[in-house]
């Protein structure tokens, strides 16, 4: 039975993950590396939270124009609840904030992919939603994205992205801060590359320029900086999760994942305890198949966007979406077309 935006509950257990950031394709790529062996893992499958897209969002939904393209909304909160409040950074009040988000893109032949990231300030119009206490959200204009969840959970967050952007989300994918360290942990670390030194005392982090390698503390510390780099804003921390994405692709796919089932089940424990999918994915048996689909992608072909943004007019702290270059991006995915560079340019930039 669906509650609160949607969410299934998870039989015998009142854990209710409030989550953080998610690199979805990790799982299916994990899955794809492992292969076959993951079907012997088929215990794992109540670890996963779901919800069904169409029942949740209820409404009217955009045409899905290119079907044999395929589009996942990548989400994550800043709550601190369960064994995040021990981590570093984060809302330490509890109330779950979209903190990240992305729309990814495979297109048609599964060769290559683009990750579109949402800045969580841009002010959006939510459209008329549930709110996880049951009542009825009217619609609001110039309310910040990262609030659509706050008020109306993961399903509202998926109607407010059909609405501004016309793309029709296939699939839904989130997972917490523990469940993010305890992956980075068990695939031993992952190397990024510091063009200049960074300090940020909020999320701990304190990096030389050159190339670290981090464990799953320092990782969530490097993805949820912002006060080291660029503007402060959280248009410079997109640059290094977009970049620790790719390391972090690059890292799983090397591995020799088949080769150690103790080591993949650890990664895939990990993955499905912090979990939570649309109903399409909520399977191992699910995620192979869609991981089998995903194999000819190679993190090397995968392009990250962020949203072209400017800064709002009334105030400056906030952004909203750039024209004409927001809709041209948009339009791209849709049709499952290559995305002119013209509709690469943001002008906010973060610095």
């Amino acid at each position: 039975m669906a509650n609160e935006g949607g969410r299934r509950k998870r039989t015998g257990s009142a854990k209710r993950p409030v989550l953080r950031i998610i690199l979805g394709t990790l799982l299916v790529l994990v899955l794809a590396s492992a292969g076959t062996g993951y079907w012997l893992y088929s215990s794992l499958d109540n670890n996963i939270e779901s919800f069904d897209i169409d029942d949740a969002v209820n409404g009217e939904r955009p045409e899905k124009l290119a079907t044999g393209a395929k589009d996942i909304l990548v989400l994550g909160s800043d709550s601190r609840s369960r064994g995040n409040k021990d981590l570093a950074g984060g809302n330490v009040g509890g109330t779950a904030r979209s903190d990240t988000a992305l729309v990814v893109h495979v297109p048609e032949g599964r060769q290559k992919a683009v990750a579109v990231s949402i800045p969580r300030d841009t002010l959006v119009t939510r459209p008329e939603c549930t709110g996880k206490n049951g009542s009825t959200l009217p619609s609001a204009k110039r309310v910040m994205f990262n609030s659509v969840y706050t008020s109306a959970g993961p399903a509202c967050v998926i109607k407010t992205v059909e609405k501004m952007s016309g793309v029709r989300i296939d699939h839904y994918m989130e997972i917490d801060f523990s469940g993010f360290k305890d992956l980075v942990d068990a695939i031993g670390g992952v190397t990024v590359e510091v063009d200049q030194p960074i300090q940020d005392k909020e999320s701990g982090l304190d990096l030389t320029a050159g190339a670290h390698k981090l464990n799953g503390t320092q990782s969530l510390a490097f993805v949820r900086t912002r006060h080291g780099i660029g503007d402060g804003s959280d248009l410079g921390r997109i640059g290094l999760q977009q970049q620790f994405m790719l390391a972090l692709l690059n890292e799983v796919k090397a591995q020799d994942l088949l080769g150690s089932p103790a080591k993949s089940f650890t990664i895939a424990d990990s993955l499905t305890r912090s979990l939570t999918t649309d109903s399409g994915l909520d399977s191992l048996t699910k995620l192979a198949e869609f991981a089998r689909s995903m194999q000819g992608v190679d993190p090397a072909s995968m392009e990250t966007i962020m949203l072209p943004v400017r800064y709002d007019t009334a105030d400056p702290n906030r952004v909203v979406a750039a024209e004409p270059q927001a809709g041209q991006l948009w339009k791209a995915i849709r049709d499952d077309a290559d995305i002119p560079a013209a509709a690469k340019e943001s002008p906010a930039t973060g610095g």
